[in-house]
C-alpha cells in the first residue's frame, strides 16, 4: 500500500515513513494512496475472531510493507497482555444504548489501544536500524499518558510531552509527570492545547530542526494510530447480536481522530449508519457539521479538558476526501483556514458529510446532569466526556443498536465527578501510587525557540 500527503500527491510513500514521519513535509496528512475495501464475505469471516486476530487482519493490509504477519501478531499480542480485559475492550448495555469501553489499558484511555502498538513499532524498526529517535507530542490529557506509558524505557528513543499548563486534570498530569524513566520529559506550556499542537507542528515544518534530532510523532494525525482504533468499531459491531437494526457510533471527539477512524472502517465496508460526533463547548466540529462553520472561536477551558480544542487537526482528512481526493485544493483550504481561522463549507459537501456524521454540543450544566442522572439510574460512573457521547444520543433521533465510546475511565476526572456526584471514581489499584509519587515536569513560556532549545539541550 502506497501513501500521499492530503496536500500534494505526486510522491508516495509507505508505511515506514508515513509511521516515523507522523507529518508529510508540506504539513498535510498522510493518508493511503488507493482506498481498501472488505468485500462481504471476507467481512463475514471476521466475525468471530477474537481481538488479537481481528486487529492483525486489520491493520496487515496497511503495513505490509514494515512487518510480515507473524511479527505483527507478536507485536499485538504484546501490546495488549498489560490491558485489563482479555479482549481489551468490553460492551455493556445500559438503558436503551451500549457503552463501549476502552479504558482498560495500562492509563485508562482509550489511546493506550494504538499507543501501546506504536511503541512496538517503534522498538521493531529501531531493533533492525541503527537510529535513534525522538518522539514530540502535544497532549490535552490522555495522548502523552498514552505515550509514556508505551515509550518509557525503550532503547534509543526519547519522548517529550507537551501539556497546557494547569488545563489538564491532576490525575491526568501525574500519570505522565510520576514516571521516573530518563527517557521521558514533560514541558507544560504557558497556554492552551492548540498551543501546544501548533509548537509540535511547526517544529516538523522545521526541516532543520526535525532531522537534526530524527523528530517523531504520534499525536491522533499518525495514520498508525487511525488503522489502531478502527479495530474496535468492527470488533463492537461483532458483538451487537440483531444486525438487522442500523448501528450508530457516538463518538467524544476533540481532534477528529477517534471518529475518523470510524468513518475508516465505514469505508473499509463495516456497515455503520452514522458517526455523532459529541463535543462540548469548544463546539468548532458541531459547528462544522450541522451548520457548515469551521470557524475556529476562544477556547474555554471546561471539565472535559481532552475537548478543549478549536482547531481539529484530522479534519484535513475529511476535507482531503470530501473534495475528490483533489490535493490542491485541499492545500488552498487548509491555508485559508490558517489564515482566516474560518472555513465555509458549501451546501452540497455538507450533505456528503451529514450522509455519515451528525453531531451534537453540550454545556457544562449538561455533562454534570448526564453523570449524575446515569449515576442514579444505573449506579455507573461515566467520565465526562463518555457523559457527552452518552447524552449526545438524546439530542438527535437516531434508531438502531446506538453505542457510545466510552473514552476514558471516570478516575482521572476527579473534579467533574466530585461536581456531579460529590464522591469520588477511585483509580484501579495499580495506579494509585501516582497520586502521592513525587512529580517531574518544566513550565515553559509559549514560545517556539525556547521550546525547541530546551529540546536541544535534552536530546541525547
Amino acid at each position: 500500500m502506497n501513501y500521499v500527503s492530503t496536500r500534494n500527491k505526486s510522491k508516495t510513500f509507505k508505511f515506514k515513513d508515513v509511521f516515523l514521519k507522523g507529518l508529510a513535509d508540506d504539513g498535510g496528512l498522510f493518508v493511503p494512496e488507493d482506498e481498501f475495501k472488505f468485500d462481504s464475505e471476507k467481512l463475514n469471516s471476521l466475525k468471530d475472531l477474537d481481538y488479537n486476530e481481528l486487529a492483525k487482519q486489520i491493520i496487515s493490509p496497511f503495513v505490509d510493507d514494515f512487518i510480515n504477519d507473524d511479527d505483527l501478531s507478536k507485536i499485538i499480542k504484546k501490546s495488549y497482555s498489560s490491558f485489563r480485559k482479555k479482549n481489551v475492550i468490553d460492551l455493556i448495555k445500559v438503558e436503551d444504548r451500549f457503552i463501549l469501553e476502552l479504558f482498560h489499558g495500562p492509563t485508562l484511555a482509550f489511546k493506550d489501544v494504538a499507543m501501546q502498538l506504536l511503541g512496538n513499532f517503534y522498538e521493531f524498526y529501531l531493533e533492525n536500524n541503527n537510529e535513534k529517535i525522538n518522539i514530540v507530542v502535544a497532549t490535552s490529557g490522555d495522548t502523552g499518558a498514552a505515550a509514556i506509558e508505551a515509550i518509557k524505557g525503550k532503547k534509543n528513543l526519547n519522548i517529550f510531552v507537551l501539556h497546557p499548563h494547569n488545563r489538564i486534570s491532576s490525575v491526568q498530569r501525574k500519570i505522565m509527570t510520576t514516571v521516573k524513566d530518563n527517557n521521558v520529559f514533560n514541558i507544560a506550556i504557558n497556554g492552551n492545547f492548540d498551543d501546544c499542537q501548533n509548537l509540535v507542528k511547526s517544529m516538523f515544518e522545521d526541516k532543520n530542526f526535525s532531522n537534526s534530532i530524527n523528530m517523531s510523532g504520534v499525536n491522533s494525525i499518525n495514520w498508525a494510530r487511525i488503522i489502531a482504533q478502527s479495530v474496535y468499531y468492527f470488533y463492537s459491531y461483532f458483538l451487537i447480536e440483531d444486525k438487522t437494526k442500523p448501528i450508530n457510533f457516538s463518538v467524544p471527539t476533540g481532534n477528529f481522530g477517534d471518529v475518523y477512524a470510524g468513518y475508516l472502517a465505514k469505508k473499509m465496508g463495516l456497515p455503520i449508519n452514522k458517526l455523532l460526533v459529541a463535543t462540548n463547548q469548544n463546539d468548532i466540529l458541531h459547528r462544522a457539521i450541522s451548520e457548515g462553520k469551521y470557524v475556529s472561536e476562544k477556547v474555554f477551558e471546561t471539565l472535559s479538558p481532552s475537548m478543549d480544542i478549536q482547531v481539529a487537526s484530522n479534519f484535513e482528512r475529511l476535507i482531503y476526501d470530501l473534495n475528490n481526493k483533489d490535493a490542491n485544493l485541499t492545500s488552498e483550504i487548509m491555508k485559508t483556514i490558517k489564515k482566516d481561522k474560518a472555513y465555509i463549507i458549501n451546501e452540497i459537501t455538507l450533505q456528503k458529510i451529514n450522509s455519515d456524521f451528525l453531531s451534537a454540543s453540550l454545556s457544562e450544566d449538561e455533562i454534570i446532569k448526564t453523570i449524575s442522572d446515569v449515576y442514579k439510574k444505573n449506579k455507573l460512573i461515566l467520565d465526562p466526556h463518555t457523559a457527552i457521547g452518552f447524552a449526545a444520543f438524546d439530542r438527535v433521533s437516531l434508531e438502531g443498536n446506538n453505542i457510545v465510546l466510552a473514552t476514558a475511565h471516570p478516575s482521572k476526572f476527579p473534579d467533574a465527578i466530585n461536581k456531579a456526584l460529590d464522591m469520588s471514581a477511585e483509580l484501579p489499584k495499580e495506579l494509585q501510587y501516582v497520586l502521592s509519587e513525587k512529580e517531574n515536569y518544566d513550565i515553559i513560556e509559549n514560545n517556539l525557540t525556547s521550546i525547541k532549545n530546551h529540546i536541544t539541550e535534552r536530546v541525547k
